[in-house]
């Protein structure tokens, strides 16, 4: 829904000014005992499933058991990084953004992404990322991804993008939308999704990502462009 915000006039405002100032009256300054601003409510979430990682990856006592001092500054991160709810509750889409951050410097750190002197889309299943690399390079910085869930698993090995649609929709599954789709393996693309991407447990063999996610990775790869994919998915 699209509100419409109406602006107060500011001419009488302006008016005022100009006729103190001709009149040689100084215009009456703002107050300066404005009330302090108001205190951020309680945090109350309780403790979370990825409770313990973010303790560690936030520098907390880790004792996997929420406390007040560590729901205020997981809710902190969350504001900070654009996660919705930012209620302080350690949640899958909470601890998915910590690993990206971290992973980001240097995704490849292990290794198992092949260097080649071309452009290659990197996708770790194991850990849920992607990213594009160039001659060892990050031309295309890590993200987060939804894979494929059990009996329907993304499939790993050597692909290459053979097709693009920027507005497609799926025909097996209720025309499901399917913007920047980006396919490399018959039926499996990458493409974006709206809405939440950590919601269920696992996409029907797509590469799922955030809408500006897959936009950024539609403008970078092209047809032609390999594709490497490793690792198995995590069972949560």
């Amino acid at each position: 829904m699209t509100t419409s915000l109406r602006r107060r006039p500011r001419v009488p405002i302006l008016v005022g000014a100009l006729a103190a100032l001709v009149m040689g009256v100084s215009a009456p300054a703002a107050s300066a005992t404005a009330g302090p601003a108001a205190p951020a409510p309680a945090c109350t979430a309780d403790t979370g499933p990825y409770q313990w990682e973010l303790e560690q990856y936030l520098g907390l006592p880790a004792d996997g058991r929420q406390s007040e001092a560590d729901c205020v500054a997981i809710r902190a991160f969350q504001e900070r990084n654009g996660i919705v709810p930012a209620d302080g509750y350690a949640s899958l889409a909470t601890y998915r953004t910590s690993l990206v951050i971290e992973e980001r410097r240097a995704p490849n750190k292990s290794g198992n992404c092949p260097q080649r002197q071309e452009r290659l889309v990197c996708v770790d299943l194991a850990r849920q990322l992607l990213w594009v690399q160039r001659a060892g390079k990050v031309v295309y910085p890590a993200v987060a991804v939804r894979t494929g869930r059990w009996g329907q698993q993304t499939r790993n090995g050597w692909h290459e993008i053979t097709e693009r649609r920027i507005d497609d929709h799926s025909e097996l599954y209720d025309n499901a939308p399917m913007p920047y789709a980006q396919y490399f393996s018959g039926g499996q693309a990458f493409h974006g999704v709206y809405g939440d991407l950590f919601n269920g447990g696992g996409s029907a063999g797509c590469i799922n990502l955030r809408l500006r996610d897959a936009e950024l990775l539609w403008n970078t790869t092209a047809i032609g462009d390999p594709v490497f994919i490793w690792g198995r998915k995590p069972a949560t």
